[in-house]
């Protein structure tokens, strides 16, 4: 008997509103994993994206006092 046919059995004989919040339980339970599957799917997809570009922007050490010192902002 597999884990499904097992929690069917319990519930049966429980009272119905015992068994609506085994449902709850159960439905929440599944929308957090349905969640938690799209959180990383967008995950693996940014970082794929950001893969792609890698090496394509150069770095450079600024000052910032110098970017207040510019003839536009005077």
């Amino acid at each position: 008997m597999g884990i499904a046919e097992r929690i069917y059995e319990v519930v049966k004989s429980l009272p119905e509103a015992a068994a609506a919040e085994v449902l709850d339980y159960a439905e929440n339970e599944r929308a957090k994993t349905a969640a938690k599957g799209v959180q990383a799917d967008r995950r693996n997809l940014a970082l794929a994206l950001l893969d792609k570009h890698a090496g394509k922007f150069k770095a450079v050490k600024f000052s910032r006092a110098d970017l207040y010192d510019r003839a536009c902002i005077r």
